[in-house]
């Protein structure tokens, strides 16, 4: 991302610094592409301010460089970009239809969930129909709100946020910010009561309204919103995960051997790699605490980190013990085989739990029916 703000020269300066520097770093399977292009993002055009002076002219042959250099160009822009009037500056429709993403900027303009709910009408749904008239795609703002004005309602002001743009249909979602202490605008780590923050500093920490929230909380919320942009989860007006995180009782601690090597299932690497059944004996890597998961399904908690065993990547990827809450990834049907083995299936793919490569592989949820490297023990630990 190149923020335009403030840079003199940036019409010069931009392109040679995309390609005597950051075009090396396209060849980075790290690096962010679409639709096959690497992702350069540009904010600042069209804003109506001193700190952004320059003409349509100038800045559509910016737009229009960067897309000869085949990349898919982004354009950060003010949330007036369609009508063209107050923070944006006039006759830009042709700079802002150029661009192949449009992102929108949202911070200040709302900050509770009536707000967001009167951007959605009458901004966001006229932003998305003039895109997808445009062949533009469309990635508006979403931000936690401001915790030292009392903005975040726990993040019920968040979520409507996404409940709204996934309804309104965009095409990807800009978190706003990462960051952004100074502001109080942050999704990262933060403090959850006024103990934990420093002396004097004037801010507020997450249970400012009275509601625990867990540090991390936001940036579980921000997962969750990401779920169901993709689809994962369902579009819902109800944030899924609770502020805290609140530890199920376990119905029992278990053991499980793979009958495919006779090998007991692990969580690898204290639980920060995969699951493999490849251990002799029994530690704490090989226990799981089994949680009941509601509808007849149970979850395995890993007694090494204690987070929930999920079906990464909706089944396609090895399962691993990396989750705070319970969802549809991380839920089980317990079947009973006759020979007192049992196997797991994964709600959500429908398929079965397997050891693959005979053991030597994780495990994963790949299966439609049940054979031998399906079965496990499992022992009362």
């Amino acid at each position: 991302m190149y923020d335009a703000t403030g840079w003199t020269n940036m019409q010069s300066e931009m392109k040679a610094d995309w390609t005597n520097k950051m075009k090396a770093h396209t060849a980075s399977s790290a690096y962010a592409m679409q639709n096959g292009k690497p992702v350069v993002c540009i904010w600042g055009f069209g804003f109506n301010d001193a700190n952004h002076p320059w003409d349509a002219a100038t800045c559509l042959d910016v737009v229009n460089w960067f897309k000869s250099q085949g990349c898919y160009v982004i354009g950060g822009v003010p949330r007036e970009w369609r009508t063209g009037v107050g923070g944006s500056r006039a006759g830009f429709s042709g700079v802002y239809h150029a661009f192949n993403m449009l992102s929108p900027w949202m911070v200040g303009a709302i900050g509770n969930a009536a707000d967001s709910d009167s951007a959605y009408q009458n901004i966001n749904v006229p932003d998305q129909a003039d895109c997808n008239a445009n062949g533009v795609d469309y990635q508006p703002c979403v931000l936690p709100g401001d915790v030292s004005a009392r903005q975040r309602a726990h993040g019920d002001f968040m979520w409507r946020q996404f409940y709204n743009m996934v309804r309104v249909g965009a095409q990807g979602i800009y978190i706003s910010m990462f960051d952004e202490y100074n502001e109080g605008n942050q999704i990262a780590k933060t403090a959850e009561t006024q103990a934990w923050t420093p002396t004097n500093s004037g801010f507020l920490a997450l249970d400012e309204d009275g509601t625990a929230c867990s540090s991390d909380y936001y940036l579980r919320l921000t997962g969750d919103g990401g779920r169901m942009l993709k689809g994962q989860i369902a579009l819902t007006a109800t944030r899924p995960t609770q502020p805290v995180v609140v530890i199920a009782p376990a119905l029992r601690t278990v053991s499980l051997r793979a009958r495919a090597n006779s090998d007991y299932v692990t969580a690898e690497n204290a639980g920060a790699s995969a699951l493999i059944a490849n251990r002799t004996s029994v530690g704490t890597w090989e226990q799981f605490d089994v949680v009941d998961a509601g509808s007849g399904n149970i979850a395995l908690r890993a007694k090494v980190n204690g987070m929930y065993v999920t079906a990464e990547n909706a089944g396609a990827s090895a399962l691993i013990a990396n989750r705070t809450a319970i969802g549809p990834w991380e839920s089980f049907k317990l079947v009973t085989n006759s020979n007192g083995t049992v196997s797991l299936l994964a709600q959500v793919n429908g398929k079965y739990v397997t050891a693959e490569n005979a053991g030597a592989a994780p495990l994963i949820a790949n299966r439609t029916a049940i054979g031998t490297w399906e079965q496990f023990d499992q022992a009362t630990v």
